[in-house]
């Protein structure tokens, strides 16, 4: 058995499934904080692919304290305006000079960042809705070790340190409360907003269990161009209610009510209706890392780490690093592993130690009824240890864009 310090335990908790009460909540793509975790992921995304591209290595930055200033509106039924646009400014630090290279991180910046906006709210008009801002500090010009010392992708890899001494969580399975909120968001900005131009991408979604009962509640921003009136204004509400009722059942045989919109006044006219489909036209600001974490919830029954994970270099920022991969650790030993009811994994890194070396690898169990921690404790640690080993891949994955961060 590997020498890497992995701790597994009971949880000292009933599963979630288990519990009276759970509450869990989505910040869709088009929400003021998503917007900031998006922009500053897709520009770190961006940063490292054009680093390997012109020096064979990922150089030090940071772009997580990317901020939203809330711009105003004025929409209408058929229509209506943005008078003071949003403001988003793209804040951190990036290497900028390379033996004797220049790299212009902040030209690169503001490409990824309109390239992202245009993608997922199509309806911001950037340079006119949106304005967006790039302040990046000098980093440290120290190479990054990333892929090994044959500097190339496909070739042997290097083990980074860990920049600091932090913690990540991840927890598995998914209870049904959870993947009703992911999935109803996800599919609602994605099949559902295909075929309903109406619907603006700022859908945030509350699920609340009691029991045996769900309670879905539905944010969703409408846009003023495809709705004529208050009438259509009703239908749109209504054929979200019913989308999200549909999605909830199929992952659940829980009672279920859906909640759309509830703080509208039809009789004041006073409704959810925007210009661009984000509630950051009209007063809400926004930050990276005040929305969902690392496996696209925020999950107040469950640990969950305050670090941004969006934005942060993904060579050794453990803050990035280490809520990937323990969500990756948590599903891979429930999918692999017979008799686990809920799982939590926790990696505290210490500064300077090799980040497939945490300060703990620590794991708490709740298994199925007539199933010992003992029976199962042996194929959990393996799965741990492998993934350990194998945590470069992690690094591979986020500058290929194939793992989400929020």
């Amino acid at each position: 058995m590997s020498e890497r310090n992995i701790r597994i335990e009971p949880i000292d908790r009933r599963a979630v499934e288990d519990q009276e009460v759970e509450i869990v909540e989505r910040k869709g793509i088009g929400h003021p904080d998503s917007i900031c975790d998006g922009v500053a992921e897709s520009v770190a995304g961006a940063l490292a692919r054009e680093y390997i591209d012109r020096v064979g290595e990922v150089l030090h930055f940071n772009t997580d304290e990317t901020q939203l200033v809330a711009g105003e509106a004025a929409p209408a039924f058929g229509g209506g305006e943005v008078v003071d646009p949003i403001y988003l400014l793209i804040v951190g630090r990036a290497t900028k000079r390379y033996e004797g290279q220049m790299i212009p991180t902040e030209t690169i910046a503001l490409r990824a960042a309109r390239e992202y906006l245009e993608e997922t709210i199509p309806q911001l008009e950037y340079g006119e809705d949106i304005v967006v801002d790039v302040k990046l500090g000098e980093g440290s010009g120290d190479l990054q070790e990333v892929f090994g010392e044959d500097d190339e992708l496909d070739g042997a890899v290097g083990v980074p340190m860990a920049n600091d001494t932090s913690f990540g969580v991840g927890h598995a399975p998914l209870t049904e409360t959870e993947r009703i909120v992911l999935e109803a968001e996800r599919r609602l900005n994605g099949e559902y907003a295909s075929t309903h131009p109406e619907l603006g991408p700022d859908v945030k979604i509350m699920g609340k269990r009691e029991g045996e009962k769900i309670d879905v509640t539905v944010a969703a921003a409408m846009i003023d161009e495809y709705v004529a009136d208050i009438d259509e204004y009703a239908d749109a509400v209504e054929s979200v209610r019913d989308f999200v009722a549909e999605v909830a059942h199929e992952h659940t045989n829980r009672e279920v009510d859906v909640h759309v919109n509830t703080a509208d006044d039809y009789e004041e006219g006073s409704i959810y209706l925007t210009v661009t489909g984000t509630s950051a036209e009209q007063g809400d600001d926004g930050s990276v890392g005040r929305g969902n974490r690392a496996n696209g919830l925020i999950t107040p029954n469950r640990s969950m780490s305050m670090e941004a994970t969006s934005g942060k270099n993904p060579v050794n920022h453990i803050g990035k690093i280490y809520n990937l991969l323990s969500t990756s650790i948590a599903e891979s030993v429930v999918d692999d592993v017979d008799g686990i009811r809920d799982l939590r994994v926790r990696l505290l890194s210490q500064i300077g130690r090799p980040i497939d070396q945490p300060h703990v690898a620590d794991v708490h169990v709740v298994t199925d009824e007539g199933v010992s921690l003992e029976d199962v404790q042996t194929e959990v640690e393996v799965i741990v240890d492998r993934e350990l080993a194998n945590v470069t891949e992690i690094t591979r994955q986020v500058i290929d864009g194939e793992l989400t961060t929020f």
